[in-house]
């Protein structure tokens, strides 16, 4: 029976409101949970459920985008400062216009290049992203779900009568963490709560809490019906959050606050060129491809041979670290310690199809060429999963500097090509390395080689 009569519901309500802890408002990292049926396996399970279908929808930017690795930094050195329980942190980018961030429970979190376009400085950013771990630290997601359970079946939930588990019963009860779920939906203290607990994090993690407060500000004076507007519609405004997180800010030790990283610039420098898709363009199904991957950042529909093919005029490029000789019409795009080299008509957003991406690797630890070879292309196939080696790594010297070099292949950003990938790694002699990947469709690739061949011989390492 469904309706087992109005007094079941009272008792329901009644048990919600003695078993919900009062929103916590200032004690910095012993937060307060309210009632909460879901474990931190649980929330870990569902919040990675979520993740999977969520990412079918969305345009995801792909883990190779210097942009996506930037927000992971930022994020896993952000995650060092969160209270108790420690949840398995990921962060990725979604190739959307408008300004907004989220969190899934257990920890997959969610940030927009509106967002980073949007941010002024990277403590900006940092608060933002601080705002969202707080969210699953303080468990809010899945509190508004538990009560919500409770509230449809208090019975059955309070003498252990459900089977199948806390995700068995979230399907009965047609409870979802996917995209414009109620429960990833805040209400005003929790809003609160993650305001304070996410202004310990970034200020322990060296960034002005103030950031975040100046960030929503600027959001609330452009939302109406700007960009900003689909923040606030899942963050409201808690009120007077300027004094809010100031007089908790009052109470942190005094330090000085890290200005912005040349990393944070590159990454301001890149996403103000894209143009990233309006929420009725996701809706439309513009972006998403079934592996979550943001299409209009990384697919290229065709392109003209005599538009991609190189120059046989090579000019000569200076880097602190290198420099290397590229074709005239092959031009370059720099980031902190990395080029691209690459005809425009062969690139989409920052996959490339046809050129060559150059830069300089520090290992954690001194290892070997080998191992430092091994663990540069470990880091190659996970953020290109569906690439493989396609024979062992090889010896070589160039220009006298001892080297590896070995070829990958995989699909192309050329819609319906396969690429090939010519990897070279060569011993810096200080514990790093250099790498230059060359990138060609594979049907093009042996009519290329030649001038990939002329570019690696005018390496010269600085």
């Amino acid at each position: 029976m469904r309706n087992q009569s109005s007094w079941t519901r009272v008792v329901a309500i009644l048990l919600v409101l003695l078993l919900a802890a009062p929103p916590e408002l200032a004690a910095r990292y012993k937060p307060k949970y309210g009632f909460n049926l879901f474990s931190r396996e649980d929330e870990v399970t569902e919040g990675r459920k979520a993740a999977a279908e969520i990412e079918k929808q969305l345009p995801i930017l792909p883990e190779s985008d210097p942009v996506t690795r930037y927000v992971q930094r930022l994020g896993a050195q952000l995650a060092q400062y969160t209270p108790e329980p420690r949840y398995p942190y990921t962060f990725k980018v979604v190739n959307q216009k408008e300004i907004n961030a989220f969190a899934l429970p257990g920890g997959p979190i969610y940030v927009n290049v509106g967002t980073i376009q949007a941010a002024d400085n990277e403590a900006q950013l940092a608060g933002v992203m601080g705002h969202e771990i707080s969210h699953v630290v303080m468990r809010h997601s899945t509190e508004q779900a538990s009560k919500a359970m409770l509230a449809q079946l208090p019975l059955a939930v309070l003498g252990g009568r459900l089977g199948g588990g806390i995700g068995g019963q979230l399907a009965q009860l047609g409870i979802v963490f996917g995209l414009n779920s109620v429960f990833l939906k805040y209400s005003r203290d929790a809003e609160r709560e993650a305001d304070l607990v996410g202004a310990g994090i970034i200020h322990d993690a060296g960034y002005d809490p103030h950031g975040v407060v100046a960030f929503f500000e600027k959001l609330q004076a452009e939302s109406g019906g700007g960009r900003g507007a689909e923040f606030f519609s899942s963050h409201p405004n808690p009120g007077n959050r300027a004094k809010l997180v100031g007089d908790e800010v009052a109470t942190l030790p005094a330090r000085s606050y890290r200005s912005d990283s040349s990393e944070f610039k590159d990454v301001k420098r890149r996403v103000a060129a894209m143009k990233p898709l309006t929420a009725k363009e996701i809706a439309a199904g513009k972006g998403a491809s079934q592996s979550g991957q943001a299409q209009g950042s990384g697919t290229i529909e065709s392109v003209s041979r005599a538009e991609v093919m190189p120059s046989s005029t090579l000019q000569l490029y200076e880097h602190a670290a290198f420099r290397i000789r590229r074709p005239a019409n092959w031009p370059v795009t720099e980031a902190e310690q990395e080029i691209n080299i690459a005809p425009p008509a062969g690139r989409s957003g920052d996959a490339i199809a046809y050129g060559a991406i150059v830069g300089v690797a520090r290992p954690r630890t001194r290892q070997s060429l080998g191992d430092t070879t091994r663990q540069l292309v470990q880091g190659m196939l996970q953020g290109n999963p569906d690439h493989r080696q396609t024979a062992a790594a090889e010896e070589i010297r160039v220009n006298g500097v001892p080297g590896m070099e070995l070829q990958l292949e995989g699909p192309s950003p050329v819609r319906g090509q396969r690429e090939r990938n010519w990897v070279v790694v060569l011993d810096r002699g200080d514990g790093s390395v250099l790498y230059a990947v060359f990138v060609a469709p594979t049907r093009d690739f042996e009519q290329i080689h030649p001038t990939f061949v002329s570019m690696l011989r005018s390496l010269r390492l600085h």
